[in-house]
């Protein structure tokens, strides 16, 4: 499955922006879909997952209450809602695809190319 992810841009601390993530080929409701983040100098994070068809959503604990995941199998497309965004929130933002589900970015094979969420005052 190829993965593009689209979306970020420029934002207000406190304001609103939503990802999402095309998907290419086969089969794109067999995979578990996540959103991971890595701002510079840090370590990939993960940010959000998602279950095949919809179910089994996990956050971290960093963004519960603010981000929403969620998917539209027919359109091979998932998204995350990103509300009330903070400074520590601008990163770069990857979509993933993986079979298992966890939040280790080991599990997730394939990857999305990042779009750039950029925080401002």
């Amino acid at each position: 499955v190829q993965l593009q992810a689209s979306g970020g841009g420029l934002v207000q601390a406190g304001g609103s922006l939503r990802l999402s993530c095309a998907a290419s080929g086969r089969a794109f409701s067999r995979y578990i879909m996540g959103w991971f983040r890595q701002a510079p100098g840090k370590e990939r994070e993960f940010v959000a997952s998602i279950g095949p068809r919809g179910g089994i959503i996990d956050y971290a604990d960093s963004v519960k209450g603010r981000f929403t995941i969620s998917r539209d199998n027919a359109k091979n497309t998932m998204y995350l809602q990103m509300n009330s965004l903070k400074f520590e929130d601008a990163s770069v933002y990857y979509c993933a695809a993986a079979l298992s589900h966890g939040s280790h970015p080991a599990l997730y094979g394939y990857w999305g190319q990042g779009t750039q969420v950029t925080v401002s005052s």
